[in-house]
């Protein structure tokens, strides 16, 4: 009998799920609000509804289990903690509960280990058995693949790369600490940056394309005038990179592995990046590493939430129960 696991995003707005095959297929998928300002109870009741009825299409035995990527850190008995964005959340054992209302083996994670874990079975992880997966949105997250599988550490927090610091004397982040890799590069930093630099740079096509009003600065934004020869906004992407390539530097160093991934939406800005990344990297790392560092885009995109909570289901499922 063919095998499919149910993969679900747990996002602050949407929750959204599907059914992924064995090769990384989704054969069927849905959405629903999250809702997350109703409390744990009700997005327990969420995730499940829409679990039930993505289930209700399959006959008994096909539904290998749930995989979950949850944002905030998940320990070892699977309590997701206080995860952004989430009123009233403490710590909320949440393959559970889910497993408990829908009777279908269930296993969360953090999203960016999901994001690694889909990468390391479906996507550009699937040849290289060691690497650093980065995702780089309005946080910075990080997997660790070693030996294909993920590493958690004993709390369950391993794969903190956002946190890693690249200036000690540097802006406060979010975490508390002071000049993490976060505090350069998460979407809000970023923008917040730009913002300020703009006003010695007004001629940058950057503030033409957001008429002027520097709330609307998005990462696509400046990607868009990057792609139009922008100068200011293309040294934007070179700085960015070279940000995250001291940080990878950093890692790859540490962890003696050669390859990293990049995915999240700040990585769309594409070969600018890249390049610095790149250069970076072959730049600061130790010889030995440096000489065959490469950092490739992540291949799963809009859709690496699902698929990598459904690689996670398949991974850790298999021989397990609720």
């Amino acid at each position: 009998m063919k095998k499919f696991a149910i993969g679900v995003d747990l996002g602050g707005t949407f929750i959204k799920a599907g059914i992924v095959d064995e090769t990384g297929n989704i054969v069927l998928e849905d959405s629903i609000p999250t809702e997350a300002e109703k409390g744990p109870s009700h997005v327990i009741e969420q995730i499940s509804k829409i679990v039930k009825k993505l289930a209700q299409n399959f006959d008994e035995g096909e539904i290998l289990g749930v995989g979950i990527g949850a944002p905030g850190q998940v320990d070892p008995e699977g309590g997701v903690k206080y995860p952004p964005n989430f009123p009233g959340w403490t710590v909320v054992y949440l393959a559970k509960e889910v497993g408990k209302i829908t009777g279908l083996k269930t296993i969360v994670d953090n999203d960016a280990n999901v994001a690694a874990i889909g990468e390391a079975k479906f996507g550009a992880g699937k040849e290289h058995p060691n690497f650093i997966m980065v995702t780089l949105g309005t946080g910075i997250g990080g997997g660790i693949i070693i030996g294909g599988k993920i590493y958690r550490g004993p709390t369950g927090g391993a794969g903190e790369i956002g946190h890693v610091t690249i200036n000690f004397n540097g802006p406060k982040c979010n975490c508390g600490n002071y000049g993490c890799a976060e505090a350069y590069v998460g979407q809000k930093y970023l923008s917040s940056w730009v913002a300020e630099e703009l006003k010695a740079n007004s001629n940058s096509k950057i503030i033409e394309l957001i008429s002027g009003d520097l709330s609307k600065i998005e990462p696509y934004i400046i990607s868009l005038a990057a792609e139009q020869g922008d100068e200011f906004a293309i040294n934007v992407w070179k700085k960015t990179g070279f940000y995250v390539g001291v940080m990878l530097a950093s890692v790859m160093n540490l962890f003696d592995i050669t390859v990293a991934i990049i995915g999240g939406g700040v990585a769309k800005a594409g070969k600018i990046l890249f390049d610095s990344i790149n250069e970076t990297v072959k730049s600061r790392a130790l010889k030995p590493i440096a000489e065959k560092a490469i950092v490739i885009p992540a291949m799963l995109g809009n859709k690496a939430g699902i698929l990598g909570a459904g690689a996670l289901a398949f991974e850790e499922l298999t021989y397990t129960s609720v």
